[in-house]
């Protein structure tokens, strides 16, 4: 569990479902086309206790079984929200109201990071970046890579990185404003 941000919320990653099962229960994601299997790769399992509304099970579908992508529990720059992922599959839970989620659209999820400073909490995927906010998104970077973004570090308002160019093999750097979103540099063209 990352608590980088202030919570009003406990919860608990669990190895089965509960022998006696709490009354409010939610799936994510919601009903989504292309998602209708996404239940049977496997999910990640989770007793939320918020600060008021009584316990609920959430039940997270797993992206991939790939241990390479990310699984885990991270504490959001709204209080109320938790963000759970599950094999790449990041999940933003309103856990005043749960049946209120969003599915985070890169797919797969391969870094998680958390940005206190800028209270961010950030995303990589494969070809962009994208930042959820205390209001919700914050905002998503233009294309960065061909395949493959990697983050080098953060200094004030400014995240470095690189990405992969298809056309020369090499990492490229680029640098992404942190307030904003936009980029300098990047491997795509």
């Amino acid at each position: 569990m990352n608590n980088a941000f202030p919570q009003n919320w406990t919860a608990e990653i669990l190895k089965a479902p509960p022998m006696i099962a709490p009354a409010k229960q939610y799936t994510y994601p919601r009903q989504i086309a292309g998602e209708e299997d996404a239940l049977a790769r496997g999910a990640l399992l989770l007793m939320v206790r918020p600060a008021t509304g009584g316990s609920f099970l959430a039940t997270c579908s797993l992206g991939f079984k790939d241990p390479s992508v990310p699984t885990g529990l991270f504490s959001c720059p709204n209080p109320d929200e938790l963000c759970a992922v599950a094999g790449g599959y990041a999940y933003i839970v309103d856990t005043a109201q749960p049946e209120r989620s969003t599915h985070i659209p890169l797919k797969p999820v391969v870094e998680v990071r958390s940005i206190p400073s800028h209270n961010l909490i950030l995303f990589a995927g494969f070809h962009t970046l994208f930042a959820w906010g205390t209001n919700g998104e914050a905002w998503q970077t233009a294309r960065l890579s061909w395949e493959g973004v990697r983050i080098t570090g953060i200094e004030g308002d400014t995240l470095h990185g690189t990405g992969w160019n298809m056309l020369t093999d090499k990492d490229v750097p680029f640098t992404v404003d942190l307030r904003a979103g936009t980029h300098e540099g990047g491997a795509y063209s």
